[in-house]
C-alpha cells in the first residue's frame, strides 16, 4: 500500500468519524438552543455513540461479503443525509434520534481499516493501520476545533449543514479512488454476524484486546466530555471556540499513534499497550490535582492523548492481525467494543460531573484505567509464561 493510499484513508477515516463528536464542544450552545439542561444535551454524545456501535455490529461485516468500493460511498452518502436531517431538527427528541441515525449510519471509516489491512504486506501493516488511526484522531480533533469556530460564526445548523456537504465530496472521490478486491469470504448475512459474537467466545486474544480497547475508548469520551464542562464554567468560561481550539493540543497523540504503529512492525504491542496506560493515568493525576490551573490541563491533554493513541492503535492492530480472512468482522467486535465504552463513558461523564465535578470525573476515569492496566499486567505475565516455557 503507497503512502498516498494511506493518506487518502486516514482523511477519508478522518472525516467519517469526525462526524461523531461535532456536539461534543457545542453542548453548551445546543442545550441553551434547545432548551434542556446541560446533562440533558450530553446525551446527544451518548445517542450518537450507541448508534454508532449498532451501525458497525450491522454494517462492517458486510466488508467481508461485499465489494467495498462501492460499500463504502454508499454508506458516506446515507450519513450525509442524516447529517442533513440533524441541521433541520427542530427539537431536541428529533435531534437525538437524527444523531443516533449519524452515528449509525458513519461507519465508513472502520471499512477502511480493514481495507488498509488487506492491501498492505505483513512488513507495513503496523505503519499503515497507524497511519490510517492517526488520521481517525486528527479527524475526532479537527471536528471539535471546526464545530466550534462555525458554531460561534454561523450556529451549529449551519456546522451540520456544512458537514453534510463535505460528506458527499468525499463519497464522490473515494468512489473513484477505491480499489476492487475480491470479497475476503462467501457467508450469508445472518450467518456473518453470527460470527463476530463467536470470534469474541473463541479467541482469548480478541477478548482481552477488545476490553483493553474498551476501557481506553470509555476514559476517552469521559475525559473529553468532563474536559468541555470544566472549560466552559468557571473560572476558564471558554468558548466553544475555544473549547475546540484548545482539543487540538490533543494532535500530538495522533501523531504519536502514527509513529507507534512501526512498534508494532517490531514485536514491541505488549511493552507500548504499558506504557499508553500509565501514560494517561499520569495525565488524570495531574489534571486532578490542579484543575483550575491552564497550563496542568494543557499538558495533562497531550499526556493523555498521547498515552490513550498508542493504546488504541495497538489494540487494534492487534485485533485486525488475528485472522486475515476476517478482519472486516474482528474490526466489528474491537469497535463495537470501543464505542459501547464510549457510551459507558459520556454517561458516566454526566454523572460523574452532576455528583462531584471534575475532581470525580476524573477519579472515576484513572479507577478504569488501573482495571486495564491490571488486565495488561496479567496478559502480560501469561504471555511471558508461554515464551519461557518454549
Amino acid at each position: 500500500m503507497s503512502d498516498g493510499q494511506a493518506f487518502l484513508f486516514a482523511t477519508a477515516g478522518g472525516a467519517a468519524v469526525g462526524n461523531l463528536y461535532w456536539a461534543q464542544p457545542i453542548l453548551s450552545v445546543l442545550a441553551r438552543d434547545l432548551g434542556v439542561c446541560l446533562g440533558t444535551a450530553a446525551l446527544l454524545v451518548t445517542f450518537t455513540q450507541v448508534g454508532y456501535a449498532v451501525g458497525v455490529f450491522l454494517l462492517v461485516p458486510l466488508g467481508d461479503i461485499a465489494d467495498r468500493r462501492r460499500l463504502i460511498p454508499r454508506m458516506m452518502t446515507a450519513a450525509a443525509l442524516m447529517l442533513g436531517a440533524s441541521a433541520l431538527a427542530p427539537s431536541f427528541p428529533i435531534l437525538l434520534v437524527t444523531l443516533g441515525l449519524v452515528g449509525a449510519s458513519t461507519v465508513s471509516g472502520q471499512m477502511l481499516a480493514p481495507l488498509a489491512g488487506d492491501l498492505a504486506t505483513d512488513q507495513q501493516r503496523g505503519h499503515v493501520l497507524g497511519t490510517v488511526a492517526a488520521g481517525i484522531g486528527i479527524g475526532i480533533l479537527a471536528a471539535r476545533a471546526i464545530s466550534g469556530v462555525i458554531t460561534d460564526l454561523l450556529g451549529w445548523r449551519a456546522l451540520y449543514g456544512t458537514v453534510a456537504i463535505a460528506m458527499v465530496l468525499m463519497a464522490l472521490v473515494m468512489r473513484r479512488s477505491l480499489p476492487t478486491l475480491p470479497p475476503r469470504t462467501r457467508a450469508a448475512y445472518p450467518d456473518l454476524l453470527a460470527s463476530v459474537p463467536r470470534t469474541f467466545l473463541m479467541s482469548a486474544t480478541a477478548r482481552w484486546t477488545g476490553f483493553l480497547g474498551a476501557c481506553a475508548m470509555c476514559v476517552f469520551t469521559l475525559y473529553w466530555t468532563g474536559l468541555t464542562f470544566l472549560l466552559s464554567g468557571q473560572p476558564f468560561g471558554f468558548s466553544a471556540t475555544q473549547i475546540g481550539l484548545i482539543s487540538l493540543i490533543g494532535i500530538l497523540g495522533a501523531v504519536a499513534g502514527q509513529r507507534a504503529g512501526g512498534l508494532y512492525d517490531r514485536g514491541l504491542a505488549m511493552p507500548a499497550i504499558g506504557v499508553g496506560l500509565a501514560g494517561s493515568i499520569a495525565a488524570f493525576a495531574l489534571s486532578g490535582l490542579a484543575p483550575h490551573s491552564l497550563t496542568a490541563v494543557t499538558v495533562s491533554i497531550a499526556l493523555f492523548s498521547v498515552g490513550i493513541q498508542v493504546v488504541q492503535v495497538m489494540t487494534q492492530t492487534r485485533m485486525l492481525s488475528i485472522d486475515p480472512g476476517a478482519r472486516s468482522r474482528l474490526n466489528t467486535l474491537f469497535v463495537v467494543g470501543n464505542f459501547l465504552g464510549s457510551s459507558i463513558g459520556s454517561a458516566l461523564a454526566s454523572a460523574l460531573w452532576g455528583w462531584g465535578g471534575w475532581p470525580l470525573a476524573i477519579a472515576g476515569a484513572t479507577a478504569i484505567l488501573l482495571v486495564a492496566l491490571l488486565a495488561w499486567l496479567v496478559q502480560r505475565r501469561r504471555a511471558l509464561d508461554v515464551y519461557y516455557e518454549g
